[in-house]
């Protein structure tokens, strides 16, 4: 079953601006997707141009996504996703993976973007033993998250929230830990974090995000190394701890960029 309408926004859909970039887009175009527009190709085009590895930057990031949400639903028995962020629907969704192991398992989508909006809700459908569905809520607001998405998730129950290359939006790093840290704590012990974000200590990637942040999109804050374990603070890493992308459990069929760390990630369980 599915939460939500099936019907494009036609209200969100007269929000969306194609005249300034925009993160999903541009995430979407470096993903070889078609949901962006000629503003998105040109500052897209501009950041590859300094930094070309931010292609296997995007890749990396979804195939840890999809690692992380197998291991979640198989291994360690999960029934529950949290997924803030979405980004525009593309293969390998989280409801795809996490039901093609448990077919009842329950999905939130969270995200406040009006292009995401319009095509969440085409795209993302369900098993019809689970449930998906779709909130248009700010990540800066987890109490209205977190009182959403218990439409759809039972909250006694644990339930694994997604955090991929979205922490950076942000601005201070304070405000990011709490806001991370009150989505968990209204998570019962037992839930997850699956987390990923880039580095602010890889000159290129540093040097195209400054770029970015110049070109009037929404602006985007690396974090140090340090900064990014601090978001597991609290909790029980799983092995391999924080690691670049493709060091986490890596699957033999992965791709892998090798070279200097561009992000790192790991998955943590609340005792």
């Amino acid at each position: 079953m599915t939460q939500d309408s099936s019907a494009p926004d036609t209200a969100a859909s007269a929000k969306i601006d194609s005249s300034v970039p925009h993160s999903a887009r541009i995430w979407n175009y470096w993903l070889g997707g078609k949901d962006n527009y000629p503003v998105d190709h040109e500052a897209g085009d501009a950041f590859r141009a300094i930094f070309p590895g931010i292609t296997d930057l995007a890749r990396g990031s979804r195939a840890f996504l999809g690692r992380a949400v197998r291991h979640l639903a198989g291994e360690a028995g999960i029934r529950q996703f949290l997924d803030i962020g979405t980004g525009l629907p593309t293969v390998d969704n989280t409801h795809e993976i996490a039901q093609a192991v448990a077919p009842e398992a329950r999905i939130v989508y969270v995200d406040n973007d009006p292009l995401v909006l319009t095509h969440a809700r085409v795209l993302l459908t369900s098993t019809p033993e689970g449930a998906t569905d779709y909130i248009d809520a700010d990540l800066h607001d987890p109490g209205t998250v977190l009182r959403e998405a218990s439409r759809t998730l039972d909250l006694t129950q644990p339930v694994a929230l997604t955090l991929m290359q979205v922490s950076g939006h942000i601005a201070e790093y304070d405000a990011a830990r709490r806001i991370v840290d009150a989505l968990m704590a209204g998570l019962p012990s037992g839930s997850y974090l699956a987390f990923n974000d880039s580095v602010d200590t890889h000159k290129a990637n540093a040097a195209a995000t400054r770029l970015y942040n110049e070109s009037g999109a929404a602006p985007y804050h690396l974090r140090s190394p340090q900064q990014l374990a601090g978001f597991f603070e609290g909790l029980e890493l799983l092995d391999p701890g924080v690691v670049p992308l493709d060091d986490w459990r890596p699957d033999p069929t992965d791709a892998r960029a090798g070279g200097e760390a561009i992000a790192l990630c790991g998955v943590a369980r609340k005792p």
